[in-house]
């Protein structure tokens, strides 16, 4: 009799189980926990880490299940490495970084951490392992625009030395400058007050300045832009926004497309994939546009052609 009922009451039991907790069948929860580190404070890197956030939710990754931890050190190797240090002590399943200079200390810092780079200026081949989305664009494209546009011979070039982005985009100008006879004029900008002494030796020499993707110049960008549109000098860049801001000219990277393509990375990382069998996606849309405003006002005539390569032309 004893046992009767108690082999009711087991059976009683699972079926309240069974009714109570849910099937994990169609029912999804992750439990992941992503760590996100930006080169600096920068639009890009924010509205890409956005579409970021939001392109994960759609794989199954939504910010309910999902914890996300963005952090934004000071643009400086200390810094980088600091933050990959603390994400390493923390054990993320996964690091997200933005920028070349953060992705490349994480992929050497990270303790075991698969790591996704995002809007990174990756060189041709870039580093063993290194999966996520580049944001190289063909640098020679720019500068060829710019000479068309006007047979410019001295142009200045902002970068940063402390930025392996930065110093990439230079390469590739100097290359690129060489096969059109230009003079680069160098300035390397680390901090907001070294810009000023660049941009008066650059306004007194070069016809037209170059912004590379450097923290520095991206941050005093229009700055750069009201000193040398008081000199009649054209300023050209390859972030997004360039031409919105006040640039003749822009050659861009999309960042929700950035913040997109890492999301299917990082999903498949997620999944089990490891970064050595996945790859840094290209970016699909690069923009070319052209700041016919800035023109009128600088007396500069815009060939034909070149508007005809325009992805979009500002009037």
């Amino acid at each position: 009799m004893v046992r009767g009922v108690l082999r009711i009451v087991r059976v009683c039991t699972v079926i309240l189980l069974l009714i109570v907790v849910p099937s994990q069948e169609g029912y999804s929860v992750s439990g992941k926990v992503i760590a996100a580190v930006m080169s600096s404070d920068q639009p890009r890197y924010r509205d890409a880490h956005r579409s970021f956030v939001k392109s994960l939710a759609g794989r199954g990754y939504p910010a309910g299940t999902t914890e996300i931890i963005l952090q934004s050190p000071n643009p400086d190797q200390l810094s980088w490495s600091n933050t990959v240090r603390k994400f390493n002590a923390y054990r993320p399943d996964l690091i997200v970084a933005y920028g070349a200079p953060a992705a490349v200390t994480a992929m050497k810092e990270s303790d075991g951490i698969p790591v996704v780079s995002v809007d990174v200026y990756a060189t041709e081949k870039p580093l063993k392992g290194m999966c996520g989305a580049s944001s190289r664009i063909p640098m020679v494209t720019l500068v060829r625009t710019l000479h068309d546009i006007r047979p410019y011979q001295r142009i200045g070039v902002i970068y940063s030395a402390r930025e392996i982005g930065s110093l990439r985009q230079l390469d590739d100008i100097r290359h690129a400058a060489s096969q059109h006879g230009m003079t680069v004029v160098e300035g390397n900008v680390t901090s907001a007050a070294a810009l000023d002494g660049v941009l008066a030796t650059m306004l007194e020499r070069c016809e037209a300045i170059i912004v590379t993707e450097g923290s520095q110049g991206s941050r005093q960008f229009e700055r750069i832009v009201a000193r040398a549109a008081a000199r009649n000098t054209p300023v050209i860049a390859s972030m997004p926004d360039a031409a919105d801001k006040g640039g003749l000219l822009s050659l861009e990277i999309n960042p929700a497309e950035q913040g997109h393509l890492a999301a299917e990375i990082a999903a498949r990382i997620l999944e089990g994939a490891s970064p050595d069998h996945l790859t840094l996606l290209s970016p699909r849309r690069i923009d070319l546009v052209v700041n016919m405003r800035v023109a009128r006002q600088m007396g500069i005539t815009v060939p034909f052609t070149v508007l005809g390569s325009a992805t979009r032309i500002i009037k």
